[in-house]
């Protein structure tokens, strides 16, 4: 995404979406084939602003858009189509322009199980998928090679940091869009700290201390709830153990780093892979009370627990419009420390949202100022996110379960307690003991 200052964004409104925003597309096939030819044409053309990462404000570097949707131009010449977030270690409010398929992507939204007439008379949400699909394909081969220098140069993306600087050394385009770092090039901040929590991402975070905080400021999708999230039943023992839990939403956008880490110190349980729809998760589409793109979209649950309190942690990474896959690269039983790398995203935008049990961490007064505004915050991995407010080993699953207190009793007080009380039989962790690394 482009960067504008804070002060040039004035000048024009941030959109707001709605059905009617596109007076003139009256067809949702007219949407459906401006991105079918999208996706065509990023095949075709090296320079990614002639692709699906051209930013909205400049449209005029694909005249077929033009004739494909009437009224984009009339759009982004009245509204800024992005969204504006914070710098954290400056402070300074930017603006981001929205690349073109999200954009497009969210106006197809609105015509959620409509039959449409491209690829065979499939449903809206067939043709998400498919084209996600599609353009995974595109980005897995050799051919792709020749979009990552324009990539690099659109967004800016410095190359000291990478383990392999060498563009050239990329098999395709997805083998550089979950490039790896070189090693300590995300730091741990405060790692001395054994109570610190911190970023799992390159990402634009916000942050509430419970599911209602979020729902209220944030997430207005009318579904969405801890159950729903994790794709278990209501009243379910994962489910009941967040309940009146915390919560932290870390969208990554095109340009980032693209692995996602630890966000604790810990022990890896099970995975759930939970299929579903190829909604883009931007701002815009998160706070629609029409979608819920959380929730709708395909998903992959991580269960872990928590050295220092032994409480349960629920890292849910979610894929989104355009992402091929999402893949893990440490396996359960692991023990992890803090950004140590748990996976990676192929192709597209995604988002990485954490479920904490009540009481246990409390998140950066910043990180909460920011969310309640609501804006965005900009982190790197590593970056401190809250630090948690329970006793070494003070969780109490057994408890949870039963309807009481989130922490030990005097009976069950003690290192490893958590273990005994039955805190990672939920979790699958294979019986180990996770106790204070």
């Amino acid at each position: 995404m482009a960067h504008i200052s804070a002060e040039a964004a004035q000048s024009k409104p941030i959109e707001t979406i709605r059905p009617d925003s596109l007076p003139e597309v009256q067809d949702p096939n007219q949407v459906a084939d401006a991105l079918d030819k999208l996706v065509d044409h990023s095949e075709e053309h090296a320079d990614v602003k002639q692709s699906i990462h051209a930013p909205f404000h400049q449209l005029y570097n694909i005249p077929l858009i033009h004739k494909l949707i009437p009224g984009l131009e009339k759009l982004a010449n009245e509204y800024h189509v992005g969204n504006f977030v914070i710098v954290r270690s400056t402070g300074e409010k930017i603006f981001e322009s929205m690349p073109i398929y999200p954009r497009l992507g969210m106006h197809l939204m609105f015509y959620g199980g409509t039959q449409i007439k491209l690829l065979h008379n499939r449903s809206v949400e067939a043709v998400l998928k498919d084209l996600s699909l599609r353009q995974g394909k595109v980005y897995d081969s050799p051919e792709s090679v020749k979009s990552i220098p324009s990539f690099v140069n659109t967004y800016s993306i410095g190359l000291d940091e990478l383990e392999q600087p060498d563009i050239t050394k990329y098999k395709c385009f997805n083998d550089f869009f979950y490039r790896k770092l070189k090693p300590g090039a995300r730091p741990v901040q405060n790692a001395d700290d054994p109570l610190g929590f911190c970023s799992p991402a390159d990402s634009r975070v916000t942050v509430y201390p419970t599911v209602d905080a979020a729902k209220q400021f944030w997430i207005k999708g009318s579904k969405f709830s801890i159950a729903s999230l994790l794709g278990v039943e209501p009243g379910s023992e994962k489910a009941r153990m967040f309940e009146g839990g915390s919560v932290g939403i870390f969208r990554l956008a095109p340009q980032d780093y693209h692995r996602f880490h630890s966000p604790i110190d810990g022990v890896l349980g099970d995975v759930t892979d939970i299929p579903g729809q190829y909604y883009t998760v931007n701002p815009q589409a998160v706070n629609e009370p029409g979608f819920d793109v959380f929730t709708d979209n395909k998903r992959s649950v991580l269960y872990m627990t928590h050295a220092q309190s032994n409480a349960p942690v629920a890292f849910v990474a979610i894929g989104a419009m355009l992402v091929g896959s999402i893949a893990w690269t440490a396996g359960k039983g692991t023990t992890v420390k803090r950004v140590d790398e748990l996976g990676y995203f192929a192709y597209g935008g995604s988002t990485v949202v954490i479920l904490f049990p009540k009481g246990v961490i409390k998140f950066d007064d910043d990180l909460l100022k920011n969310s309640d505004v609501p804006i965005e915050t900009l982190l790197k991995a590593g970056e401190s996110i809250g630090q948690s407010v329970m006793p070494t080993a003070g969780f109490n699953a057994a408890n949870v379960l039963r309807g009481g207190d989130v922490t030990q009793n005097e009976a069950s007080s003690g290192a490893g307690a958590g273990a005994a009380a039955g805190g990672w039989d939920v979790w699958g962790t294979v019986g180990s003991k996770c106790n204070v690394l």
